[in-house]
């Protein structure tokens, strides 16, 4: 069974956030045990699954992604990652639909390469500054927001760019105060730059201290954004040492993410799940 990464929300290969993905010719899915087996062995932030669905349904595809120790409700940069396996592929073309625990999600590819997911977009639920969140994160948050249940996160509005970029946060305290973990952002210093607001993520209640780029976190700070800034669409950076852009605009109840993505390994899974 092949086995690729791919590196999703980057042009260039070691830097966006790697997924592994593996495309079954089955029907159905493994275990659940298996499927956690391999997405631990691989060690990455997600380890993404489909197989083909029957045609004329509502989808073509189904879709879980596991992190080294659960499954998750939703995960944009893998689902960005399955979308170019298949096209480099061969295995689709266009438009394909997937049915995943967060519902129907579409990727559509364009002819430079990116691919645009169509994904809900969070509801945004401001909350009280909770105790004890700026000594564990290590900064003083102007605002928290409470993000949907397929995310799990609290949004947390920092002064600046540069203190996003400078936290150092206690990520054990932090997973205390929510589902899976924090979205920490702050407008851009200078949307010159190419984007206009700047985001770190820290999700260790799924196993991961910093997730590189978080299309998931998207769907969340594209509305927070659009609303501040007055625009649908708008770029988001986020800082990790890796880092990535996402493009996102807002329509309705749903948000486009849209980045590019490069495989840099395949392989050959010797034991299947």
């Amino acid at each position: 069974m092949r086995i690729r990464i791919v590196d999703a929300f980057t042009d260039r290969p070691f830097a966006g956030n790697p997924a592994a993905v593996l495309l079954f010719d089955s029907d159905a899915f493994p275990d659940d045990g298996r499927l956690q087996d391999v997405a631990a062995e691989m060690n990455l932030s997600e380890t993404a699954f489909a197989h083909r669905l029957p045609a004329g349904g509502e989808a073509d595809w189904a879709l879980r992604w596991f992190t080294p120790v659960a499954e998750v409700d939703m995960c944009g940069h893998a689902t960005l990652a399955t979308a170019h396996v298949l096209h480099r592929t061969g295995a689709a073309s266009g438009t394909v639909r997937f049915t995943a625990r967060c519902g129907i999600l579409t990727t559509t590819a364009h002819e430079d390469g990116t691919i645009t997911l169509d994904f809900p977009a969070s509801s945004l639920t401001p909350v009280d500054i909770p105790d004890g969140i700026a000594e564990a994160l290590g900064a003083t948050p102007l605002s928290v927001l409470d993000t949907s249940d397929h995310i799990g996160d609290l949004l947390v509005e920092l002064a600046d760019e540069a203190t996003v970029r400078g936290l150092r946060p206690d990520v054990r305290a932090l997973a205390a105060h929510s589902q899976r973990g924090i979205i920490a952002t702050a407008a851009a210093t200078d949307p010159g730059q190419g984007y206009d607001y700047v985001s770190r993520c820290f999700f260790p209640n799924v196993g991961i201290d910093e997730d590189p780029v978080t299309g998931s976190a998207h769907t969340a700070l594209a509305p927070f954004w659009s609303a501040r800034l007055g625009r649908p669409e708008l770029t988001g950076l986020q800082a990790s040492a890796r880092s990535g852009l996402v493009r996102t605009a807002l329509c309705g109840d749903r948000v486009r993410l849209t980045g590019a993505a490069v495989t840099v390994v395949e392989g050959e899974l010797l034991f299947a799940p």
